[in-house]
């Protein structure tokens, strides 16, 4: 991933507990390789969890995640309509939005 794309509150979180924000990464990793789940359908999953969390830079990064691991844009937004009836209404059409600005971004 690239740092262009990292929030200045973790970059400094990980300059200043980087032996934390290593066993972090670490258990990120564990997690992703512990199943038979493909790359876009665990960042599928992942959005749909930022979303139902209403984490703005959680639906970013995992909606580039996910377009970078091979799913369209309409999977992408799929994926968080799905939010709409476990979740509600203000959630979802939040997430939609911040979808929206990282896809209009890579036009």
């Amino acid at each position: 991933m690239s740092d262009n794309y990292l929030p200045q509150p973790y970059k400094v979180f990980v300059a200043n507990h980087p032996e934390v924000a290593e066993a972090y990464q670490k258990l990120g990793e564990a997690c992703h390789s512990a199943g038979p789940l493909d790359a876009k359908t665990r960042h599928l999953i992942k959005l749909g969890i930022s979303t139902a969390l209403r984490s703005e830079g959680g639906v970013k990064a995992h909606t580039r995640r996910s377009l970078d691991a091979g799913a369209t844009v309409d999977e992408v937004r799929h994926a968080v309509m799905m939010s709409l009836t476990t979740c509600g209404y203000p959630g979802m059409i939040a997430a939609m939005g911040w979808v929206n600005e990282v896809v209009d971004a890579r036009r």
